[in-house]
């Protein structure tokens, strides 16, 4: 008997969670299906991963499917929709399709990271199609806080899926395109099994407001700042770049753009031709020369990171630039969760020197790239899905959409989350299987899971240093010299003032001592008493048992 095909759904990253949207779409019989990928993002790491820079989509499921896996599709330059590309291409090798800027933005975090590993990129816009193995590939452009992000008609022989990527409803934007309702509605004639829906905002009413709104209220904050205006908005948005370049100019200012990645952002903008229209920027050498009032700096930091240009301005360690009191400093931005503590004590460090602070719930200095509950159901009311997948967005939101969509007259939403394959057909959609999935890590130039990586033991140390101990033994097995004890991260004193360091010493010397001479020949289990002695002693002074290294030598 004939296997039939079978269309599914899988998402390795993004459901479940925001950040690292990974989707793939297979087509075929079960043993025998051939894939597309759709994005391949990252998500950045907390601090309950010590050291780890990023964090990657477990794409192991595919490793036996290389040959079937036909082709990948990027909707967006946004780092957890393709900041895992670079990393992940070189053990996939398939065509990469993606609009200029995307590639453009690709190309140049290749250069600023040094990588080897160049993602040679097939050319794919607004309005174009693609045959990728069953799948016929439409983009159809959407609006969002990134130049040239794009939804995905995907046509296979049992029914047609729209994967919507992140958009909204803007029809003022600073930078295009619209979202294409009329396309869209002509999708929607045609039939549409599936829409796969950005749940970012699932759980906010009403409709976002425009970016033109947002350009009109930084105007009013910058005439009405008295001093020097510094906005912080995330770098990729280029689109509220522009509308702060407007507003400044409206305003009768020159505008200094601050920090490395929002320089090569608008580097790639410029070479792609979005930056028509706006006047040039200064540079930091001239910013001294400028009357206070007549300069709004655009600067990275919004989400605190402490190497970006805002902290370091906090921190009064710019060469050329720095706030006095009185200064403005406006978050053009919203908080990516984890991130409040340190984006308050940049707030903080400002408002000890005078600087004022306006954030969105001041004024409408930000908006998100995300759509509320009424862009969804326009959505919906141009697709007419016969199913939806909430993606992109963790349980609360996914379930917020479903509910949505249910009260919607959608009839079907199934519930997905990372590693279920849900069947789209034939028949009725149900997950039929589970994938593995996961998460692994980039450190420095290399890449693996948590055990390789040796998070965990990162995390012991983070919460209770190391000890390492050297004891050489003569060869009567009696000390041939003073053990010597390195604690790493152990407080200083006990409680009752006695140095720790001279605690671990005698606690070396009473393990050894306490061993009959005759049973110290097993080094490995003299070794093991110094660890237990060390573990033990610091546990009885300190309430903490520290990771402990011991090495024990013989002389001859």
């Amino acid at each position: 008997m004939t296997e039939k095909n079978e269309l599914v759904f899988l998402p390795l990253g993004g459901v479940g969670e925001i950040g690292m949207n990974l989707a793939l779409y297979g087509y075929g019989p079960a043993a025998n299906r051939e894939w597309i990928m759709v994005d391949c993002g990252v998500t950045f790491p907390g601090p309950d991963l010590p050291g780890v820079d990023l964090v990657l989509p477990d794409i192991r499921f595919l490793a036996d499917k290389l040959k079937s896996l036909k082709g990948i599709v990027i909707t967006h330059a946004h780092e957890d929709h393709y900041g895992a590309l670079s990393d992940l291409w070189p053990g996939l090798n398939v065509p990469v399709y993606a609009s200029p800027f995307t590639a453009g933005m690709l190309e140049a975090k290749r250069q600023y990271e040094r990588s080897r590993n160049e993602v040679p990129i097939t050319i794919f816009k607004q309005g174009d199609r693609v045959q990728i193995g069953p799948f016929e590939v439409e983009a159809v452009g959407v609006n969002h806080s990134i130049p040239e992000p794009m939804a995905l008609v995907i046509r296979t022989p049992l029914g047609n899926l729209v994967h919507t990527g992140d958009w909204k409803i803007d029809h003022a934007p600073s930078l295009g395109p619209l979202t294409d309702g009329d396309r869209f509605t002509a999708v929607g004639d045609e039939g549409v099994l599936a829409l796969m829906c950005d749940s970012t905002n699932a759980l906010r009413d009403g409709v976002s407001p425009s970016e033109e709104e947002v350009s009109v209220s930084l105007e009013k904050v910058i005439r009405a700042a008295e001093g020097r205006v510094a906005i912080t908005t995330f770098s990729s948005n280029v689109g509220r770049i522009r509308s702060i370049a407007k507003a400044a100019a409206g305003a009768g200012r020159e505008v200094l753009l601050m920090g490395s990645s929002m320089k090569r952002v608008v580097q790639v903008a410029r070479d792609v031709g979005l930056m028509e229209g706006i006047p040039p920027f200064i540079s930091e050498d001239e910013f001294g020369f400028i009357p206070r009032d007549r300069v709004v700096v655009i600067l990275t930091g919004s989400q605190g990171e402490p190497r970006a240009a805002l902290a370091k301005i906090a921190r009064d360690e710019m060469r050329n630039v720095a706030f006095t009191a009185g200064d403005t400093v406006v978050f053009s931005s919203r908080a990516i969760p984890g991130n409040e503590k340190a984006i308050n004590e940049i707030k903080n460090g400002l408002i000890e020197q005078g600087i004022l602070i306006v954030t969105d719930s001041d004024a409408l200095v930000h908006v998100s790239g995300h759509p509320r509950r009424n862009e969804l159901k326009q959505m919906y009311q141009w697709i007419r899905p016969k199913l939806l997948v909430p993606v992109h967005g963790e349980a609360a939101h996914l379930v917020g959409q479903m509910e949505l969509a249910l009260q919607s007259g959608i009839p079907n939403v199934p519930r997905v989350r990372n590693g279920d394959i849900l069947r789209l057909a034939p028949g009725m959609a149900q997950v039929i299987g589970e994938a593995p999935h996961g998460r692994i890590f980039k450190d420095g130039g290399l890449i693996g899971d948590f055990q390789e990586m040796g998070i965990g033991d990162r995390r012991k140390l983070s919460f209770a240093g190391h000890v390492s101990v050297n004891v050489v033994l003569d060869a009567r097995y009696d000390f041939a010299s003073d053990p010597i004890v390195v604690p790493i991260g152990l407080p200083e004193f006990d409680d009752e003032g006695e140095d720790m360091n001279d605690t671990l010493y005698d606690a070396v010397l009473g393990a050894v001592e306490s061993i009959p001479r005759a049973r110290r020949k097993d080094l490995a289990m003299v070794q093991e008493a110094v660890r237990r002695a060390i573990r033990g002693t610091a546990n009885d002074v300190w309430g903490k048992k520290p990771v402990v290294t011991v090495f024990i030598n013989r002389m001859s």
